[in-house]
């Protein structure tokens, strides 16, 4: 028995199952200060660098990706159409604290830690819109181009800058254009092996969320509890609190538990929430 082989072995498995450390491995955020990255054209979408991608947050685990990113029904979103559907002002506040936030990701090449391949940025809408704005300037011209492109200098500031709890980060075009890399295989390389934003995240099914959804609509009940990834807290909105609100229930009394269950139906045309 070669005891070097078994460690490296063990060693590789570990690894393997460690979802959170593969998660942090994955995700780049910057730093305060000023850095440079260089976006790449999107291994998963050859027209679009950018993948949007919608979450909740504090509804069960710390973050829970909506089943509408792959087409799925959403208890939560259908939830929240339902409570859209009645005049109540508190309802609609509900429905609002309940809507899937957009977060974007980047792939990502962080100058000077090339040898770590690609990087996952995440951000919000604000960002985003600065990306978009970029990429249709024409004096700019499309920044991702691996043999004629522009890195992005990073400026991020802190707290004690931005009056708030957390950082803010803006962008800007280096003037110069460069190719990504003047090695034709790391190119390659980074071009073919990129994480996929949309398998990182654990998937739930849809009677999962239903009672994540229930449990924090019920003061009473504890929140269940799931895996806590490496989110970016920039411009990430606060997690719903706890709260009391209550939907007017119908003259007949029923059940709580089977009123919830009827109002993901497919024929349940009511436009009243029974709790």
């Amino acid at each position: 028995m070669d005891l070097n082989e078994i460690r490296n072995r063990l060693n590789s498995i570990q690894t393997k199952n460690s979802p959170k450390t593969e998660r942090k491995n994955v995700f780049w955020r910057p730093e305060v200060g000023k850095q440079t990255v260089r976006v790449v054209p999107n291994a998963f979408n050859k027209s679009n660098p950018f993948t949007e991608a919608f979450f909740y947050y504090g509804i069960g685990p710390k973050v829970m990706i909506s089943p509408t990113n792959f087409g799925e029904k959403d208890p939560i979103a259908e939830f929240a159409k339902q409570l859209r559907q009645t005049s109540d002002s508190d309802n609609w506040r509900l429905a609002k604290k309940l809507d899937a936030k957009m977060r974007v990701f980047a792939p990502v090449i962080v100058r000077g830690k090339e040898d770590e391949g690609v990087k996952l940025w995440q951000f919000g809408k604000e960002m985003y819109m600065d990306f978009l704005n970029l990429a249709d300037n024409e004096d700019v011209g499309d920044f991702t181009d691996v043999v004629s492109g522009r890195d992005i200098t990073i400026t991020t500031v802190g707290p004690e800058v931005t009056g708030t709890s957390y950082n803010k980060s803006s962008i800007m075009p280096k003037v110069k254009e460069t190719p990504l890399s003047v090695n034709g295989e790391e190119v390659q390389d980074w071009l073919d092996n990129q994480p996929n934003p949309l398998e990182i995240f654990k998937r739930h099914s849809f009677d999962e969320m239903k009672e994540y959804l229930q449990n924090w609509l019920s003061p009473e009940d504890e929140a269940g509890e799931g895996d806590i990834i490496d989110d970016e807290k920039d411009e990430v909105a606060s997690p719903a609190p706890q709260n009391n609100y209550t939907i007017k229930t119908p003259a007949a009394k029923v059940n709580k538990a089977a009123q919830f269950d009827s109002l993901f139906d497919d024929d349940s045309n009511n436009d009243d929430l029974p709790f």
